[in-house]
């Protein structure tokens, strides 16, 4: 498994945060939002990492720097674990110091409410950061949110060709120690794809419970679904009413857990579990016109 290590910091003025905006790239993740975040240079103790990171980034002094805690967390890219150990920092500066993106990494800045940060396009390490640290309104089952953070990961996608058309969930869960607990999918008949993507979600935590798991990460590529089920978006479509329903009762079940957004990209094996199975019953049958799709 990699591990990385780097220093982030956490600005605030009032209840809002600081976020920067990378920069285009080949990524789609650097068109997200982060707080300012950077590696440590060789020689560096990680107090002065921040203060260079940050000078270097927004044109702005820190003020002060204070050591607010270290975080650890796993995810996937693609098919590799990737640990992670954050060196989290307040920064404090001077509110009438106006910042300027002095660098390459960043384009932008905006200030954002703790409360929607949700809401936000943000990376998946600034994500993971402000959860922990308990910074954001994000919903975590009552759980210690470092034991949720080290859960296994619960990855899931739902796929519909034609939307509606033929339809399939995939998951695939990862252990703590990057290890695969279960990878699975099911054919779901003839679905749009929001309907696939929350019954994605549904088959991945009941997989989940049948192994015995207490604590999860449920990761999914659908923002819509993970904004409702954080309690960011009102679910407003009838067709959804059931199957989010069904979710929650799920989540009561786990003493902790959380539901993240990741990029496509992050989600391969998922949707190829989901893509098995759409192609195993398409050429099996040989007839998709049978409406199988399950009731919301």
């Amino acid at each position: 498994m990699r591990q990385r290590i780097r220093v982030i910091g956490i600005v605030k003025q009032g209840e809002n945060l600081l976020f920067l905006k990378r920069a285009q790239g080949r990524s789609l993740e650097l068109t997200r939002y982060e707080l300012p975040t950077g590696k440590i240079i060789f020689g560096e103790q990680p107090e002065e990492a921040m203060g260079r990171v940050f000078l270097e980034n927004t044109g702005a002094k820190a003020e002060k720097l204070k050591l607010e805690d270290v975080v650890t967390f796993t995810y996937l890219q693609g098919a590799s674990q990737v640990g992670n150990l954050y060196i989290v920092y307040g920064v404090a500066i001077d509110e009438s110091i106006k910042l300027s993106m002095t660098g390459e990494r960043y384009t932008a800045y905006k200030w954002v409410r703790a409360s929607e940060v949700e809401a936000l396009n943000t990376d998946e390490a600034s994500s993971e950061v402000l959860r922990i640290l308990g910074a954001t309104a994000g919903e975590n089952g009552g759980a210690d949110a470092r034991v949720v953070a080290n859960s296994a990961i619960v990855y899931v996608d739902g796929s519909s060709r034609g939307n509606p058309g033929p339809s399939g969930v995939g998951y695939y869960i990862v252990g703590p120690r990057g290890e695969v607990l279960k990878k699975g999918g099911e054919f779901l008949g003839f679905s749009t794809g929001r309907m696939a993507e929350y019954y994605a979600v549904k088959e991945g935590l009941e997989q989940a419970i049948e192994l015995g798991l207490k604590t999860v990460r449920v990761v999914s590529d659908s923002l819509m679904v993970v904004n409702q089920l954080n309690g960011v978006f009102k679910v407003k479509n009838v067709d959804l009413v059931g199957v989010n329903a069904d979710v929650r009762r799920l989540l009561d079940r786990f003493d902790g857990w959380t539901i993240e957004h990741t990029a496509r990209a992050n989600n391969v094996n998922a949707d190829r579990e989901a893509s098995r199975v759409i192609d195993a019953w398409v050429g099996r049958s040989g007839d998709i016109s049978m409406n199988r799709a399950r009731d919301g």
